[in-house]
């Protein structure tokens, strides 16, 4: 298949594939005239690197996953990469249910809502983790 038709099957545009070729994700066969030309194998490769960017892994995790043989799956990065997606859940879990409660709250104001409170308590604790993981400082920005 040539890159066209690749990039027509996948859904990607030749840019990416050209990247990933680039990054040593993917392999082309050679050329026909001056268009790259890759084995049907190469769609797999495209659907478990979509999936595995979906699920939060990056390029160079999913590169070394990735053999001239097919897939040899990395099963810690996976095991931590599902516990890290357990703890996102429960944050936007409680990140829904304090939006539910602040719709439906019949205090006057927000601020004198105890729940509210502890709402914006915890949303201010994840904040400041954050921007102090990214080397910031939550009061200056």
């Amino acid at each position: 298949m040539d890159i066209s038709e690749v990039a027509r099957r996948s859904k990607l545009p030749a840019s990416t594939l050209r990247y990933y070729e680039e990054k040593g994700l993917i392999r082309s066969d050679g050329r026909k005239g001056i268009r790259r030309v890759y084995s049907s194998g190469v769609l797999e490769r495209l659907a478990f690197i979509a999936l595995a960017r979906s699920a939060g892994l990056s390029l160079d995790e999913i590169k070394n996953m990735l053999t001239t043989e097919g897939i040899q799956v990395d099963r810690e990065l996976l095991l931590s990469k599902a516990e890290a997606l357990d703890h996102r859940i429960k944050e936007l879990q409680a990140m829904r249910d304090g939006l539910r409660h602040a719709a439906s709250c019949t205090a006057p104001n927000h601020f004198e809502c105890p729940k509210f409170l502890r709402l914006l308590k915890v949303a201010n604790h994840r904040w400041s983790r954050t921007r102090r993981g990214k080397g910031l400082n939550p009061d200056t920005g």
